[in-house]
Order: C-alpha cells, then sequence, then structure tokens
C-alpha cells in the first residue's frame, strides 16, 4: 500500500511542480561539469536532482562530514545553492497554501536543505 501511496505521490509531484524542481538541478549540474574544478558540484547535484525528480518512497541521510565537505558545501552555496534553495523555498510556500499541498511543501522544505548541504548526504530507500 505505501509503494502504491509513493507512487501517486511522485506523480503528482512530477505534474504540479516537481519536474521544474528537477530542471533546476540539473542546470545547475550542467553548468557545473563545464569546469574540471566543479565536476564534484555537478555530480552532486545530479544526484540531488534523480531524487527531485522522484522524492516520495525515499528519504535523505547525513553522512558525518570532515573539513573537505564542509569546504565544498560553502563554495556550492555561494555558486548554486543560494539560488536552488529560494526556487524551493518559492515552492514551498505556494504548496502549504492548501491542504492537500502540505506534502509537497515539506519535500520542498527537505529539499532546501539539500540545496545548501548537498555534500555529505546519502539518498536511502524510506
Amino acid at each position: 500500500m505505501a509503494g502504491i501511496l509513493s507512487l501517486i505521490g511522485n506523480l503528482f509531484w512530477i505534474i504540479f511542480g516537481g519536474f521544474w524542481t528537477t530542471i533546476e538541478w540539473l542546470f545547475a549540474g550542467i553548468i557545473m561539469c563545464l569546469t574540471i574544478i566543479g565536476i564534484p558540484f555537478g555530480i552532486a547535484a545530479f544526484k540531488i536532482a534523480a531524487f527531485t525528480i522522484w522524492p516520495f518512497g525515499r528519504k535523505i541521510e547525513r553522512e558525518p562530514t570532515g573539513a573537505g565537505k564542509l569546504l565544498l558545501n560553502i563554495l556550492w552555496i555561494f555558486f548554486a545553492g543560494w539560488y536552488i534553495a529560494i526556487g524551493h523555498l518559492l515552492a514551498a510556500f505556494i504548496w502549504a497554501i492548501t491542504i492537500v499541498g502540505i506534502p509537497f511543501a515539506i519535500q520542498h522544505f527537505k529539499m532546501i536543505g539539500l540545496a545548501f548541504a548537498p555534500f555529505g548526504t546519502k539518498i536511502v530507500q524510506a
């Protein structure tokens, strides 16, 4: 039953805004991969784009981070994280207006955290 609900939630998610936020992550990944130095950032963005297109039924787990991941997250915030976070924040506020949209708003709020710290996260099945 939970699998069917996740499927339905994900289909609604894609139709009503998840597609556009995924495009946002993919765009960031493509831009970052244009340089050799940006490739780790691009790979992280593609990983999160895969989560963004199909979020229900999966969850985010934080891994222990060291100085390297902290530095990458700080650089990420300046180069891409802030505008992706704004996109998710706006989408979350729009979805939170209706009762039916609250689960979608919650997903967007979770993704704001990813927009600020994609390094040191792992996407797993819920």
